[in-house]
């Protein structure tokens, strides 16, 4: 007796299912990045917090060369997305390996940031005093409301294609901005050109 399997394709959701998908895929990062904004906001900073047993400026340290790492990741994760989709000039796309690669070391930058977000909300909290602090927050807080996105996107067949890099895009660029407003601020003596 032979089994037939059925390999047709995924069924098109109805429209008004379709609407309320993309409403829930814009509504989850937006709740994520303003929770931890008002969480942060109404927080009291607690400024002896540590990382890892660092406090004061070594935790400064710390937590700059852990952005730093972080960031690295970033790229790495942008440069296995170009080569999984065949956009690196001179490359096919990846072999299957890569898209295990990049699954990986998403989750590992994902891991790294959540001790580093944890330590700057609880000692700081969300500041809008200058420039730096107040995009350093918005920064952050877009950088969960863009992994929630990018999760959603991943997880859907039934989105546009476009959604996948844009999400990737905002977390990438949610990340420069963290490392480039905190961690080369701290390691390049408390100044960052622009800011």
């Amino acid at each position: 007796m032979t089994t037939r399997t059925s390999h047709r394709a995924p069924q098109r959701p109805s429209p008004a299912r379709r609407a309320a998908l993309i409403a829930l895929g814009v509504a989850l990062p937006v709740a994520v990045g303003v929770a931890i904004w008002e969480i942060g906001l109404h927080h009291t900073p607690q400024y002896t917090t540590d990382l890892f047993g660092a406090h004061g400026d070594a935790a400064v340290t710390l937590k700059a060369r852990l952005g730093s790492a972080l960031f690295g990741l970033a790229v790495v994760q942008l440069l296995l997305a170009l080569w999984m989709y065949g956009r690196l000039p001179g490359l096919a796309a990846g072999p299957r390996g890569v898209r295990l690669s990049h699954r990986i070391v998403g989750w590992a930058a994902f891991l790294l940031s959540v001790p580093i977000a944890i330590h700057c909300v609880r000692t700081y909290g969300v500041e809008t005093t200058n420039t730096r602090v107040f995009l350093h927050s918005v920064a952050g807080c877009a950088l969960y409301g863009a992994f929630v996105a990018k999760v959603l996107v991943v997880r859907s067949r039934h989105l546009p294609g476009w959604l996948l890099p844009a999400a990737g895009g905002a977390l990438f660029c949610a990340i420069g901005v963290l490392w480039y407003s905190a961690a080369l601020w701290a390691l390049n003596g408390f100044a960052v050109p622009g800011l």
